[in-house]
């Protein structure tokens, strides 16, 4: 209940900020379009862009319009039009049907994850919530993957934080190719002397003392002396340390709780 009420002020959050923003649709190969000319039904057409960057218009033929935006594809259309004598002034619409040259992939731990279409200004949190939210799995920061002038980039963005805190600095606008990855959340293990002994997520700065309470507390019989966390290092060597309650809970530590001797 707290995800799902967390990614609705998130979606809210994006919607609003996302209405100041307006950018047209820039056409690519393999979008989809409908052109029509107000009172010259002979003249609207359903088409794909070519993989050279062209559509196939009727009088004028193969059209250039791969790189500009709709408003200047329709701008083009209505020249040509001229131009060739067909239509004395015309007034050309152009709509983008399916959008394909402009798609984010949003992988991992979401509830829909797929391509979608960047149809405008999509920030990170918008295509998110397209993509139904981080499932109760997903951790707090997602990785964004795109391909710059200068390679391909990897940035960590803390989602979580960045709701909180009310800053949309870092909700960036994502353009198409980029990928959107959300890693599962870490967890820790507990056995022993605990009621629910099991694999359990780490909230943020979790310590042994909240360890203990998401596995249900000690069971009678379990005493809070000793406790123990099995932890490997950076060599992958496992250590065996004594816990204190105040210590901080690391990804894929195990807690042990002993049993007590009175």
């Amino acid at each position: 209940m707290k995800r799902y009420l967390f990614w609705m002020m998130a979606a809210l959050l994006a919607c609003a900020f996302g209405a100041t923003q307006a950018a047209e649709l820039v056409l690519g190969t393999g979008d989809v379009v409908k052109v029509s000319v107000y009172n010259n039904p002979d003249l609207t057409v359903e088409t794909r862009v070519s993989a050279t960057g062209f559509i196939t218009y009727p009088l004028i033929g193969q059209v250039e319009v791969a790189g500009m935006p709709t408003a200047a594809a329709e701008k083009k259309i209505a020249s040509l039009l001229v131009k060739g004598g067909y239509v004395k002034d015309p007034q050309v619409n152009m709509i983008v049907t399916l959008m394909q040259s402009q798609q984010v992939s949003v992988l991992g731990q979401v509830n829909r994850p797929g391509r979608f279409p960047i149809d405008g200004a999509r920030s990170l949190l918008d295509v998110l919530a397209l993509a139904g939210g981080i499932s109760p799995d997903g951790g707090d920061f997602v990785t964004l993957v795109r391909h710059t002038a200068s390679g391909v980039s990897k940035d960590a963005i803390d989602i979580v934080g960045m709701v909180r805190d009310g800053s949309l600095k870092t909700d960036i606008e994502l353009s198409g190719g980029d990928v959107v990855y959300v890693e599962r959340a870490p967890h820790f293990y507990i056995y022993g002397e605990v009621q629910r002994p099991g694999m359990f997520r780490i909230e943020r700065s979790m310590t042994v003392l909240q360890a203990l309470a998401a596995g249900g507390g000690l069971t009678p019989r379990g005493t809070e002396r000793g406790l123990r966390i099995k932890r490997r290092d950076a060599n992958g060597t496992l250590q065996i340390l004594e816990a204190k309650f105040d210590d901080l809970v690391r990804p894929d530590d195990v807690l042990y709780v002993k049993e007590s001797l009175f």
